[in-house]
């Protein structure tokens, strides 16, 4: 069997177009999702879970929806600000950082109002591996960027 080729960092111009991709796609997730009641929208690749995550934008003030994949931890959702290993934080990330009240939309549930924190080193270790069984890209994105992906954890308010 061939040996994995290792991750490289993507180039700026590769982060511009995928950038400008994840927005598109994350729109038409959204409204699908939305539309569907998640019957369409709520699992990505390889079947991986996907929730409606909705910050508030930390220069606008305005809502902010993005579709993320999740992991179930007893009561708490476990969410990844990896943006396909890019070399910057996802924008939710940083406005959730900036005021970590959130709402989460699954299937067939209305808005629920959650609080996010990120996970620590410890947390993220422990974590990690379930992550990897719910989306096995994460190491790829990880070993494309310098920097530590963050993990954060969502509770009910």
């Amino acid at each position: 069997m061939p040996e994995k080729a290792s991750a490289r960092p993507w180039t700026p111009f590769e982060e511009k177009l995928g950038s400008a991709v994840v927005k598109a796609m994350s729109v038409a997730n959204t409204w699908v999702f939305r539309a569907t009641g998640g019957k369409l929208g709520a699992k990505f690749m390889r079947g991986a879970p996907v929730l409606l995550l909705t910050t508030v934008g930390r220069k606008t003030g305005e809502p902010r929806v993005a579709p993320l994949i999740y992991l179930r931890d007893g009561e708490r959702l476990v969410i990844v600000a990896s943006k396909g290993g890019m070399s910057h934080h996802p924008l939710w990330f940083n406005n959730l950082e900036a005021n970590p009240g959130v709402e989460v939309e699954l299937p067939g549930t209305g808005k629920v109002p959650m609080v996010a924190q990120r996970a620590s080193a410890e947390e993220k270790a422990l974590l990690w591996p379930r992550l990897l069984e719910v989306y096995p890209d994460y190491d790829d994105y990880q070993a494309r960027t310098e920097r530590d992906i963050p993990v954060v954890m969502l509770t009910r308010r």
